[in-house]
């Protein structure tokens, strides 16, 4: 079992998605091929980004092309679950290109895991994080009409390799989240380990 982490710092969305495209079908290909291969977990921070996923609405992006110019921001369609999200600086990104039949994990326990996470580290700064009831992800006071989230995942997987990941907002400009519905909810907040 191999394991590599990456920090690729602040990077443009476009490349960091290129990159794990790159690794991803490496990996696969290697799976495939009977050869040996390395797992990695790549940690980032992107400028200004809403990025929407295979299931994700139009409607859910509150701004026009213009508008998106004015506030530094682009858009990307892509091809991980989910609806739309936003990245930015301030936001850890961390983008797991792991084979999870060699950890021996179905998808859905990997998500699980990866929410696990991030709980864990919620609760290392004294902050109750949990899961909420068919919303992926990680949210604080659920049951509760203060329901918001901290962390958002979204995730792609083939041939049991995973890209995509998690974007768990630490300083982040919250701001931005306001110009669109975030992950589709128009009921629900979000908010950043420095504002709890």
């Amino acid at each position: 079992m191999e394991l590599q982490i990456n920090d690729w710092g602040l990077i443009p969305y476009a490349d960091a998605w290129n990159e794990q495209e790159v690794l991803f079908n490496g990996l696969v290909q290697a799976k495939q091929n009977g050869e040996r291969y390395i797992n990695h977990i790549i940690l980032c921070e992107h400028p200004h980004v809403y990025t929407l996923g295979r299931s994700g609405k139009e409607q859910n992006m509150l701004l026009n092309e213009k508008q998106l110019e004015a506030i530094n921001a682009s858009l990307y369609h892509i091809d991980r679950g989910g609806d739309i999200t936003y990245h930015g600086p301030g936001q850890l990104v961390c983008y797991p290109i792991i084979n999870l039949e060699e950890y021996c994990l179905g998808l859905k326990a990997y998500i699980h895991l990866l929410e696990e996470a991030v709980i864990g580290v919620c609760a290392d700064y004294g902050i109750v994080a949990g899961r909420l009831d068919n919303a992926t992800g990680v949210w604080l006071d659920t049951g509760t009409p203060r329901a918001r989230k901290i962390c958002a995942i979204g995730v792609r997987s083939s041939h049991f390799v995973t890209m995509h990941g998690l974007a768990f907002n630490i300083n982040t400009d919250l701001r931005y989240f306001s110009y669109i519905h975030p992950c589709g909810f128009v009921d629900k907040g979000v908010t950043s380990l420095q504002q709890e």
